[in-house]
């Protein structure tokens, strides 16, 4: 079991630790739904330093890139980053990734913690004929997410970048916290906007420190990884292992429009046959009716009992106040307001296709 450079942090501040992607996590410190609203409403810090950092380098770095990732990379300036994935060769998603363009031949991918093993293997093989410089930082950088609406307002006291000025899936290298070349980015799994802040593990306690001091006349509370999956879910966005994996095509995941034809990528001829043909299943997002709270792997039922699918994630969300989850049903299944039932144990509980996000800032 892996531990981040803040695991004593967490004990110390009573965190109920898990085991998760191999990485000793805080998964709540006080209660999924305070630390979930306090996202929603204020500003919550989250350390996610368990996921991986791939450094890619060098005249070749774009041509990996664009051959491993669905997204066109080419599109990236300077201070951009895209979200995008890594198709395998059999139709499935190797992981989901951030692309950042750190400079004119220097990458940053950013995957997920339960794949760095996985996604170095996959990128290294192609990498073989193609020749970029690869490092692998996983083990020596850390990532917090500080998010909420009063993020912004909260952090600005901690650097000279205007951060009000850095806009959604773009990024800063400046001082942050006291400490010089951070990478202060917009970007999150949340919802609420915020930042995502990218240090080294011998800097991050001093971020972490003057983060929650910063943060203090506003609310701030350091999140588990439980309202951080509550929060992922009321937007609708997927989780790796879950909601997509190795066996889910990009284009059954509502991931299209991540997932572009107008380069060479690994699978993509298969794909764009798929795209062509339209895929025979959806990720639909529901809405429950009636009390209860969908669970990962619970059957889906049509109108006549028949089960159609199975929940991929499913909770109580807090926001709502309502049962909500996602999972793969047959496209002839996937029309939204439709009705379809969740297997509860013995209790077939009656649901709501609707379209995502369920949570709107508005509500």
């Amino acid at each position: 079991m892996k531990n981040t450079a803040l695991t004593k942090t967490h004990e110390a501040l009573g965190a109920k630790m898990v085991p998760f992607a191999g990485y000793n996590m805080p998964v709540s410190y006080e209660g999924v739904n305070i630390e979930h609203q306090t996202v929603r409403e204020s500003v919550g810090v989250f350390d996610v330093s368990h996921m991986g950092e791939f450094l890619i380098e060098g005249p070749k770095a774009l041509d990996l890139i664009q051959k491993v990732s669905s997204n066109d990379a080419s599109k990236l300036t300077i201070g951009k980053a895209q979200y995008s994935c890594m198709p395998n060769e059999t139709g499935g998603i190797v992981d989901d990734l951030i692309v950042y363009r750190i400079k004119e031949e220097t990458y940053l991918l950013v995957v997920n913690a339960s794949n760095i093993q996985k996604d170095w293997d996959h990128i290294s093989k192609y990498n073989e004929s193609i020749g970029a410089d690869m490092r692998d930082l996983s083990d020596d950088y850390s990532l917090l997410a500080i998010q909420g609406p009063k993020a912004v307002e909260a952090m600005q006291s901690l650097s000279s970048v205007d951060l009000s000025a850095i806009g959604f899936y773009s990024f800063v290298v400046g001082d942050f916290a006291g400490i010089e070349h951070v990478i202060i980015s917009a970007t999150g799994y949340t919802g609420s906007g915020g930042f995502e802040i990218y240090c080294k593990n011998s800097e991050v306690q001093q971020v972490w420190d003057k983060v929650l001091e910063a943060g203090a006349d506003y609310g701030i509370k350091p999140i588990g990884l439980a309202a951080r999956d509550t929060l992922r879910l009321e937007m609708g966005y997927c989780l790796y292992g879950n909601d997509i994996d190795d066996t889910t095509s990009p284009l059954e995941a509502g991931l299209g429009w991540i997932t572009k034809f107008t380069k060479d990528f690994v699978n993509s001829e298969a794909l764009a046959k798929e795209k062509e043909e339209g895929p025979k299943r959806k990720l639909i997002a529901f809405q429950m009716e009636e009390r209860g709270i969908p669970r990962n792997g619970y059957p889906i039922l049509d109108a006549d009992g028949n089960e159609i699918g199975k929940v991929t994630s499913g909770t109580m969300s807090p926001s709502l106040s309502k049962g909500i989850g996602l999972g793969y049903v047959p496209v002839e299944h996937s029309k939204i307001d439709q009705t379809i039932h969740i297997q509860i144990r013995i209790n077939k509980v009656p649901a709501t296709l609707v379209k995502l996000p369920f949570y709107k800032p508005s509500s």
